[in-house]
């Protein structure tokens, strides 16, 4: 996957098959890339993904 692909089907996919959508968007909003990081692990997500995810959470800087 890279960037110009990123759409956040698949993290938001991965993610409610573990429960966990509404602890993600909690840590996107409150900038906490440890957890979001630590919740598309658990989620099963891979290296690449999770990166542009951080990376696009850090662009955003406070402007989503």
């Amino acid at each position: 996957m890279d960037e110009r692909d990123f759409e956040g089907t698949l993290v938001l996919e991965q993610l409610a098959t573990i429960g966990r959508v509404e602890d993600f968007f909690d840590a996107i909003d409150s900038d906490d890339v440890e957890r979001a990081t630590s919740l598309m692990k658990k989620a099963g997500l891979d290296a690449a993904t999770i990166a542009v995810v951080i990376r696009k959470m850090k662009d955003a800087d406070g402007a989503h």
